[in-house]
């Protein structure tokens, strides 16, 4: 489902608009996502929870999890446990090579991968960048991730669905080139999928610096990935979709 903001327009805003309104909020049911919609928008968000009983981001955006707590009286207090150390079953999809990729992502992790002896130093950092002809201390974000396509193609550089890079903004680059490069919300419908890289800027959205990490699966309005150099070690971790911070997109390879 694509994200409702200020300038939207159509019957699912109408349908926005009639929740809102039978909810007590003084709105007209027109389909144009104007000010007096963004208002009443973000009065819901601040005094709402999600289906996990967490606070509603108030941003007067309305995706997924703030339709869920529009359509729900009550909120389910239940936050899900994740075992990140287990493949995503198949009716999340992903493509093969991603699925195989996020395996040996998985295995790094439950191998404990991690900094050994200093910021991105040690002998997984090494692994990592050996085959850029790299060696540690540096970034390792995108080599982990390259390290596990690599894997994903039995280490076979030429086999890669992209060139082996420590970039994680070249990395989003070449997915673009080919086509594989999504934004959540862009119209698509598209939404991440197993062993799809995810892309974040840094510091600002024009610079080179970025983040990556590999999709372990989405569901019900959040994300949840495997990423490495996000802390000191290979991990998993969890986002709201909507909340996510300094996002440029995600990317599928074939």
């Amino acid at each position: 489902m694509d994200i409702l903001k200020k300038g939207s327009q159509g019957e699912t805003v109408k349908e926005l608009q009639r929740l809102l309104k039978a909810k007590g909020f003084i709105v007209v049911v027109d389909g144009d996502f104007g000010n007096e919609t963004l208002r009443a928008v973000k009065a819901f968000q601040s005094q709402n929870l999600d289906k996990h009983g967490r606070s509603l981001v108030v941003d007067g955006k309305v995706g997924e999890i703030t339709w869920w707590s529009l359509k729900n009286t009550e909120p389910i207090v239940v936050r899900p446990v994740i075992d990140y150390s287990k493949m995503p079953d198949a009716a999340f999809m992903g493509s093969d090579v991603g699925r195989k990729a996020l395996q040996y992502a998985i295995d790094e992790m439950k191998n404990e991968a991690r900094e050994i002896g200093g910021d991105n130093s040690g002998e997984f950092v090494a692994k990592y960048l050996q085959p850029a002809g790299l060696v540690p201390p540096k970034s390792w974000c995108a080599s982990f991730v390259s390290w596990c396509f690599l894997q994903a193609v039995e280490g076979v550089k030429a086999d890669m669905p992209y060139n082996y890079s420590v970039g994680a903004r070249n990395i989003r680059g070449q997915f673009r080139n080919k086509g594989w490069a999504f934004k959540i919300g862009d119209g698509s419908g598209k939404l991440p999928e197993p062993g799809d890289i995810v892309v974040w800027y840094r510091f600002e959205i024009t610079d080179w610096q970025g983040h990556i990490g590999l999709v372990h699966h989405c569901f019900d309005g959040f994300l949840y990935t495997i990423e490495g150099n996000k802390s000191s070690k290979v991990e998993g971790f969890d986002y709201k979709i909507i909340d996510m911070e300094k996002l440029l997109g995600f990317g599928r390879a074939n």
